[in-house]
């Protein structure tokens, strides 16, 4: 029995991979931070969509909205940030990023933690605004509530495995569709 999930397996998944290649791009000063980005789509347009991952997502996690949509003639990008410590630098760093890649303004859709990020993204660059529009999905428009939980500031203490299962313990045990069990596997093994 294999490890992998059903869609890691798919022909779908896989020609994606071995079609789109992932990028590493480092756009910070210190050289030790990668964004890793999926590219595809025609390169001559200069305002694409960008795919921001939930906090426990990847970019490939994006690879049908890529598929789908680059066959229509889209240009699409799924980026996945290094490790920001704080919204300034994030911000900052994905600036870098979409200057790098040479893009005059962006579409933004943002998934959970990306959406709440695309949001400050562009709530910081109104004075020169770089999105053209955004599209999320199960985000949220504030996180004061996390400020008041003292045990969050030692998340970053926690090993990956137990921060995994504290996330992963919030899906539903019951019953539930074939393409989302299997979206759910694609999640967990991300």
């Amino acid at each position: 029995m294999s490890c992998l999930s059903d869609l890691s397996r798919s022909s779908e998944y896989l020609s994606f991979r071995s079609s789109i290649p992932l990028r590493k791009i480092v756009v910070d000063s210190d050289g030790s931070k990668a964004w890793r980005i999926f590219d595809s789509g025609p390169k001559s347009v200069n305002c694409p969509l960008v795919c921001l991952p939930p906090v426990s997502g990847t970019a490939d996690i994006f690879y049908k909205q890529i598929m789908g949509l680059t066959t229509r003639g889209i240009r699409v990008i799924a980026a996945e940030p290094p490790p920001y410590w704080n919204l300034k630098e994030w911000c900052d760093g994905f600036k870098r990023l979409i200057d790098y890649l040479e893009l005059d303004k962006i579409h933004i859709f943002g998934a959970s933690l990306g959406g709440f990020i695309a949001q400050k993204f562009t709530e910081s660059t109104l004075n020169c605004p770089r999105v053209a529009s955004l599209v999320l999905c199960n985000t949220f428009t504030d996180t004061t509530v996390f400020e008041y939980n003292d045990s969050s500031a030692l998340f970053w203490l926690l090993p990956s495995l137990v921060l995994k299962r504290m996330l992963m313990g919030n899906f539903t045990t019951e019953k539930v569709d074939k393409r989302m069990a299997e979206s759910i596997d694609f999640m967990v093994e991300r």
